[in-house]
C-alpha cells in the first residue's frame, strides 16, 4: 500500500501563485502582511508529490496564521546545496535540496517545548488535546510526509518574536523516487502501520467459521446446487421471513435468510443469489447501505434487489438500482405477483432497452456504446414512436434525450408514467441542454438519473444503463470491464463534498483524512468537541460529520448533542464512530442524534457507502 501519489513536474511559480490564493483572504481577515518570496536560482520545476508538499505547506502556513495577531507571515522558497543536515544522509546526498520556510511574528514557542509539538505523533494514546495550542496534529502529519520525501522539518523560534518552519525537500539522487534511503523507507513503514489501524477488505470478512450464522428459519442453504435459482430474503420479522420462504418455494426458488443487514451482505456475496429480497429497517446495517453495498461490489452489482418495507423512498430505493419497490402492508396476491415478476426476469437471459433520440449520429453512438449480446436495443426518434414501443413490449430500461421533436423530455416522462409497462421503467435522461435548478429537481423526482452529456459522460451512461439493466460485469467484453473499473475508481457522489471529523486521536483522523481524500472529499477537523462545534458554527458548508465517541472533557455523544441543538444543523449527516462494539451501542448513538454509526477498526468501503447513504439527495 503507497501513500504517496505519482510524481508530478511541479512549476515553483505555479505553486507560490496557488498558496498566495489560498491564504490571501485569511491574511486580509487578520489585517497581516503575507509575502510570498520564490528566490532566482531555483530550478524551473519540482520533481515531487505535488499532493502531498501542498499538504505540508498549508499545515505550516495555517498554524503560522493561527498563532499570529499582528505583524506578517511569509513563506519563501530557496534552492540549497548538500550539507544541511548532519543527520540525514537522503539529504546530504541529494544534488539539490529545495527549502519551504514559514516565518511569522507570532507568540513564538519556548524551547522546552519545540520537541513536544513534533512528537505529539508518539504519544501512546494518539492525543493531541490541546498540546500545544492544538498544533500538534498538523505538525505531525507534516513531518511524517517530510520523512517520507527523505526530507525533514526544522524549527526556530523564540517566544513573543515568532517561528520559523523550514522544510527541506531533495531533489536528485534517483528520479522517479520520492523519499530515497533509509529515511524514507522508514517514514514509509511508520505511515504503513498508521493505516494498518483503518485498513478495510473490499468486503465484510467472514467469521472465523467462514459461514454467516444460520437462520432460525429452515432454509435451504444446505442443499443448493448449481443450476439453482436462488432467492436471498433479508427480513428481521421472522414471521414474515417465513410466509415469503415458503411462497417462493412455490414459485421454484431455493431460499436463503438473513435477519441482520450484515449477514444479508455476507451471504449476497457468498451465494450470489439470483435475486434479492430486502427489508430497509434491520438491525446493524440499514436496508439503504445493504443495497449501496451490493451496487457498489461489481460481483454483487447484477444481482436484481426487491425492496419491501414499511418505509416511504420508492424512487429513491429505484435510483439507487432496485429493481422494484413495495410498501408493507403486503397481501398474499402482491407478493406472489412480485415473486412471479422476479422469476421472469432472472429467467430472461437477454435485457431489453429503448433509446429515444432525435438525432442519428448520437442515437447510433449510443447503441453502439451499451452493444453486446446480452442487452437488445430499440432506437427510435420521437416521443410517439417511445409510447408506442413501450405499449407494444416491455423494457427494462430506458434512456431519453430531452431534445425531441414532438414532444418535451418531461411530458413524455409523465406520459409513460401513466402506461402499465412504464410505471417502473428506469429512466435515464441524457441530455446536452442546459437544464434550471427547478427542471432538475422536477427530473429527480421522475427519473433515475440525469447524465448531462460531455467528454466523460458516455462511459456514465454506460455504467448507469449496466446497472438498470442488471449486466453481469465478469461477462462483458474487456474493454467494458475497464471503463467501469475507471470509472468506480472515482465516485461522483463524493467528489467535492466536505466532511468534518471531530476526533482527539490524531492517527485516527490522519488516516481518514487520507482515505477520504483519495475520494476527492475535502477535510476538516477538530481535535475535541467544543472545537467541532466552532468550526461548523463558523463553516458553511460541511455536508457531513464523523464523530468519535470516545474523547476527554466532552464526548462524541454530548458534542452530537450540542450540534443537533442549533437548528442550522437538525438534518447534517453525523455519523459516529467508536472502538466499541457493545451492545446498545448503535442506539445510544442514534439517542444522542447521530444519523448512523461504525465500529473502528472502520471498514473503508462500510464508510463510503454510509457517506453515499447519507450523502444522497
Amino acid at each position: 500500500m503507497s501513500h504517496l501519489s505519482i510524481p508530478l513536474d511541479l512549476n515553483p511559480y505555479d505553486l507560490g501563485d496557488q498558496i498566495e490564493r489560498t491564504f490571501r483572504q485569511i491574511a486580509n481577515s487578520k489585517r497581516l502582511a503575507f509575502t510570498i518570496e520564490l528566490i532566482p536560482e531555483l530550478p524551473l520545476t519540482i520533481y515531487t508529490d505535488v499532493k502531498r508538499l501542498q499538504q505540508v505547506l498549508k499545515n505550516l502556513l495555517s498554524n503560522a496564521f493561527k498563532f499570529t495577531e499582528q505583524g506578517e507571515v511569509r513563506l519563501q522558497i530557496t534552492a540549497a546545496r548538500q550539507g544541511w543536515s548532519p543527520d540525514n544522509e537522503t539529504l546530504n546526498r541529494a544534488q539539490l535540496v529545495i527549502a519551504f520556510s514559514v516565518s511569522d511574528t507570532g507568540i513564538g514557542i519556548a524551547f522546552d517545548k519545540q520537541k513536544v509539538i513534533f512528537e505529539a505523533f508518539q504519544q501512546a494514546d494518539g492525543s493531541t488535546s490541546r498540546k500545544y495550542g492544538g498544533t500538534g496534529l498538523g505538525l505531525s502529519i507534516s513531518r511524517e510526509i517530510a520523512r517520507l520525501f527523505g526530507g525533514e522539518i526544522k524549527l526556530v523560534s523564540q517566544p513573543g518574536q515568532g517561528s520559523t518552519f523550514t522544510f527541506y525537500l531533495p531533489q536528485g539522487g534517483g528520479r522517479g523516487e520520492i523519499g530515497h534511503g533509509d529515511a524514507g523507507t522508514r517514514g514509509r513503514g511508520e505511515m504503513e502501520r498508521i493505516f494498518e489501524q483503518f485498513s478495510a477488505s473490499p468486503r465484510l470478512p467472514l467469521p472465523a467459521s467462514s459461514s454467516p450464522p444460520h437462520s432460525p428459519l429452515n432454509d435451504d442453504r444446505t442443499i443448493i446446487e448449481t443450476g439453482d435459482r436462488v432467492l436471498l430474503i433479508v427480513e428481521d420479522d421472522v414471521n414474515f421471513a417465513r410466509i415469503l420462504l415458503d411462497m417462493a418455494q412455490q414459485h421454484g426458488f431455493k431460499v436463503i435468510t438473513a435477519q441482520t443487514g450484515t449477514t444479508g451482505l455476507m451471504l449476497a456475496q457468498q451465494f450470489l443469489p439470483s435475486a434479492i429480497l430486502l427489508d430497509i429497517r434491520l438491525p446493524e446495517m440499514d436496508g439503504w447501505t445493504v443495497l449501496d453495498r451490493l451496487k457498489h461490489d461489481p460481483n454483487t452489482r447484477h444481482i436484481p434487489v426487491h425492496i419491501m418495507t414499511v418505509e416511504e423512498g420508492r424512487q429513491r430505493g429505484l435510483q439507487l438500482g432496485a429493481i422494484a419497490y413495495l410498501q408493507k402492508p403486503l397481501t398474499s396476491e402482491t407478493i406472489s405477483e412480485a415473486l412471479g415478476k422476479i422469476k421472469g426476469f432472472v429467467e430472461r437471459q437477454v435485457k431489453n432497452l429503448l433509446v429515444v433520440e432525435d438525432d442519428d449520429t448520437q442515437r447510433l453512438s449510443i447503441v453502439e456504446l451499451i452493444g453486446n449480446s446480452d442487452v437488445a436495443t430499440t432506437a427510435v426518434d420521437t416521443g410517439a414512436a417511445a409510447l408506442e414501443a413501450i405499449r407494444s413490449q416491455h423494457f427494462d430500461c430506458l434512456v431519453l434525450d430531452l431534445g425531441l421533436p414532438d414532444m418535451t423530455g418531461f411530458e413524455l416522462i409523465e406520459q409513460i408514467k401513466l402506461l402499465p409497462n412504464g410505471k417502473s421503467l428506469p429512466i435515464i435522461v441524457y441530455t446536452g441542454r442546459d437544464i434550471s435548478k427547478a427542471q432538475e429537481t422536477e427530473l429527480r423526482r421522475i427519473a433515475e438519473t440525469i447524465i448531462i452529456k460531455d467528454v466523460r459522460s458516455p462511459e456514465r451512461l454506460f455504467d448507469e444503463t449496466a446497472l438498470f439493466l442488471h449486466r453481469v460485469q465478469a461477462n462483458l467484453p474487456e474493454p467494458k470491464r475497464q471503463i467501469l473499473e475507471q470509472l468506480h475508481s472515482r465516485d461522483h457522489l463524493l467528489v467535492g463534498k466536505k466532511a468534518l471529523i471531530v476526533d482527539d486521536d490524531m492517527r485516527n483522523i490522519f488516516a481518514l483524512t487520507s482515505m477520504l481524500e483519495r475520494y476527492q472529499i475535502q477535510v476538516l477537523y477538530a481535535e475535541n468537541g467544543r472545537e467541532g462545534i466552532t468550526l461548523l458554527e463558523n463553516t458553511a458548508d460541511i455536508d457531513v460529520v464523523l464523530m468519535d465517541v470516545m474523547m476527554p472533557e466532552m464526548d462524541g455523544y454530548e458534542t452530537t448533542r450540542q450540534i443537533r441543538q442549533n437548528n442550522r444543523f437538525q438534518s447534517l449527516p453525523i455519523i459516529a464512530l467508536t472502538a466499541k462494539a457493545m451492545q446498545g451501542d448503535r442506539e445510544k448513538c442514534i439517542e444522542a442524534g447521530a444519523s448512523d454509526y461504525i465500529t473502528k477498526p472502520v471498514d473503508t468501503e462500510q464508510l463510503l457507502s454510509l457517506l453515499r447513504v447519507w450523502l444522497y439527495r
